[in-house]
């Protein structure tokens, strides 16, 4: 690959960064001044003006201000900082789980504060649950802030404050040093001249901008930066694949003369989707060029069992094959099932954690590097340096979405060259939309597994809203004493573990008070490994009936006795992350399940709209369609988080008004100038060009 055009302005030039922040800025790909403007909100609050508490709405992020009326330490399993409000037209609780005694000594009764946060329905009515807040004397005059407030993806030891503050030295940087002034894409009716007036815009929009443009992606500076990411990624997936072509693969010709063996033990016969997406694999084994295929299946469809006969394939031409897994329990799982199906055939299998015992590591390490070891199952362990394959001929990556591009990437590294690079196999259950994986995924070859195993029923999903939450419980108890088993989901408050292994062991003790004739488990990811795996094994062998559980069960957990599934609060989650959930039951041939979806009132159109096609479908691939066209107006934060997105602004599906043209120029800029092509994807890709798809 080509070295991009290297750019010569360090973060240090940025007033204010320093070795420790730069370190914090890495984590989020800032690198570099450049880097820091191109780093862009995924949403704006509007703190321009205070809303009473008597008319305040539910579920948006709002600002009130108010007099404390009481402010006191309660204890109910954990303490919790307990702050009473009242503004003259209603009152409202601050509730904090994680703080500082200091902090309640500056909460004083009598003093004034001013909150923004979201308000849901708590004990009380109205709550607040760990808001932004300023305390102030009664006699004090705090003013308002003069325009939209921008919100980034962010990371622990980076406030969004300092954050807001690097992004505008960066662009004072920008500016004085004439940076970023070209515009490479042809803007028709557009204002904005060049490249950094748009970016400025984009971090500093004025108080009258119309705010749902902006949450739509309507406006032309975003439109502008919209056309402009969209040619980077259509050029850099064409690059990527010209590079594929260049490298060799080891050879993987040779069909496994104990396929059918395998085959034979299993005890069930492959669908013909997976017939198909086997067929495809082994005609990429016979190539001369490096396999690199995303397969997509629906959740419990059968990927596993392609990825076994893979690595089967790999291992009878003498290779080694490396599976990376998000998570230990989904390692674990696969290693379960794997070392099974090939206990027989003489083929070893290994697993690594990062729990795993020095004397044992040794063991694993060492006959890994002699070549003895098949196939080696872990997670992120496996990116350690000390993890030497004798030779590797595949790479395959479960829930790839899970793990940054830079990670993916370095499993290549482990086996390959310049001229010689493994075959990759990528894996989700996260169903990926046409149009996004024309996108950004361009440079893979796709298959899909778009047919369940024979008798897997589909679930049976409804919503019910909290008010009928004791029918509920009594109904869950009737089942489970019926000898059925149950999850009940617990969804994030905020964006913390400890908060949400909080609301979980709330929970956890309200059912077991409300039904102690049933055994009852809990899970969440603040837990000790051993605790957790403990917990999930009673569940799995049925000495526990009802697992009370985070979203730390989404993936790996495999149950097929399980045949319910609460979900509490699904109006915090999105359409995709509800779907992996309920993945969780229906695993059984000819077993009814059932997902009961358990909703505060009132709802949100968008909360409606999402319970909607819950309810009416169990397709992976329309749900995901309708996953990122509900997210549409620039929402798609959480797809930008969990890695399945990598643009930064761009949606295309929301965008796909503009995909036509985007290939058209990313087409002519490919063929007449190769140093502008190199640029942009330099621009919005920088040192993930090398990685992306990888």
């Amino acid at each position: 690959m080509p070295e991009g055009n290297q750019k010569l302005h360090p973060l240090e030039n940025i007033r204010g960064v320093g070795p420790k922040i730069a370190e914090s800025l890495s984590i989020l790909g800032i690198l570099q001044v450049e880097d820091a403007v191109f780093h862009l909100p995924y949403k704006y609050e509007d703190r321009t003006q205070l809303i009473s508490i008597g008319d305040a709405p539910y579920e948006v992020p709002l600002l009130i201000e108010g007099e404390i009326v009481k402010s006191t330490v309660v204890f109910r399993g954990k303490r919790m900082l307990i702050t009473e409000i009242f503004d003259g037209t209603g009152r409202l609780t601050m509730r904090m789980f994680h703080f500082a005694m200091a902090q309640h000594k500056t909460l004083k009764e009598g003093y004034k504060i001013r909150c923004f946060g979201v308000i849901r329905h708590g004990p009380k009515g109205k709550e607040m649950i760990h808001p932004q807040y300023r305390v102030f004397a009664k006699d004090e005059e705090i003013g308002m802030e003069n325009s939209l407030t921008p919100v980034y993806p962010s990371t622990s030891g980076l406030q969004q404050g300092r954050l807001r503050k690097i992004i505008q030295e960066a662009l004072i940087y920008c500016q004085q040093n004439k940076l970023l002034k070209e515009s490479w894409t042809m803007d028709k009716e557009n204002d904005f001249a060049d490249l950094l007036s748009a970016l400025a815009f984009i971090h500093n929009p004025p108080t009258e901008t119309d705010l749902e443009m902006l949450r739509s992606g309507q406006h032309p500076a975003q439109r502008k930066l919209i056309k402009e990411e969209l040619v980077a990624h259509i050029l850099c997936s064409g690059m990527l694949k010209r590079e594929t072509e260049s490298r060799k693969a080891p050879s993987m010709k040779s069909p496994s003369s104990e396929e059918d063996k395998f085959m034979n033990s299993l005890g069930f016969n492959l669908t013909g989707a997976q017939e198909r997406v086997w067929k495809e694999i082994k005609l990429d084994f016979c190539k001369e060029i490096p396999m690199r295929r995303l397969l997509q299946g629906d959740v419990g469809s059968g990927k596993t069992v392609i990825a076994a006969l893979a690595a089967l394939q790999a291992s009878q031409n003498g290779l080694q094959t490396a599976l990376m897994c998000p998570t230990e329990i989904l390692a674990e799982q696969h290693y379960e099932n794997i070392s099974n199906w090939f206990s027989k055939l003489g083929i070893k299998v290994d697993l690594l954690l990062g729990a795993t015992k020095t004397k044992e590591r040794k063991r694993i390490l060492e006959d890994l590097e002699k070549g003895t070891t098949n196939i080696m199952i872990g997670t992120h362990t496996l990116f350690q340096k000390n993890v030497i394959f004798q030779a590797i001929g595949l790479t395959i990556i479960d829930e790839q979405h899970r793990f940054g591009v830079h990670q993916r990437f370095s499993l290549l590294e482990k086996g390959g060259s310049k001229e010689l690079s493994p075959h990759q196999l990528i894996m989700t259950a996260t169903p990926i939309p046409r149009t996004l994986a024309m996108t950004v995924y361009g440079a893979l070859d796709t298959s899909v597994i778009d047919e369940l195993p024979p008798g897997r029923l589909p679930v049976q999903t409804s919503s019910r809203p909290n008010s009928m939450r004791k029918k509920v419980i009594s109904r869950i108890e009737q089942v489970c004493l019926e000898g059925q088993r149950a999850y009940w989901v617990c969804t994030l408050i905020e964006d913390s573990d400890e908060l949400e292994a909080q609301a979980a062991e709330e929970l956890y003790k309200e059912i077991n008070n409300q039904i102690p004739k049933v055994k009852v488990g809990l899970v969440h990811g603040r837990l000790k490994k051993e605790e957790k795996d403990k917990t999930i094994n009673k569940f799995r062998k049925g000495e526990i009936q009802l697992l009370v559980c985070t979203t730390v069960i989404e993936v790996g957990v495999d149950v097929p006795e399980a045949t319910l599934m609460i979900v509490e609060n699904p109006e915090r989650l999105g359409l995709a992350q509800l779907h992996q959930l309920r993945g969780r039951v229906g695993r059984k041939a000819d077993m009814d399940s059932y997902c009961l979806l358990l909703y505060k009132e009132p709802l949100s159109p968008l909360a409606q709209e999402r319970i909607k096609t819950m309810e009416e479908t169990n397709d992976g691939f329309v749900i995901a369609e309708k996953d990122l066209e509900l997210r549409g107006g620039g929402d798609i934060h959480g797809l930008r988080q969990s890695g399945l997105m990598n643009l930064k602004i761009a949606n295309p599906i929301r965008d796909a008004d503009l995909l036509e043209s985007a290939q058209q120029e990313a087409f002519a800029i490919a063929k007449n100038n190769k140093a502008q092509a190199r640029a942009l994807i330099d621009r919005w890709i920088g040192t993930r060009l090398d990685y992306s798809d990888s």
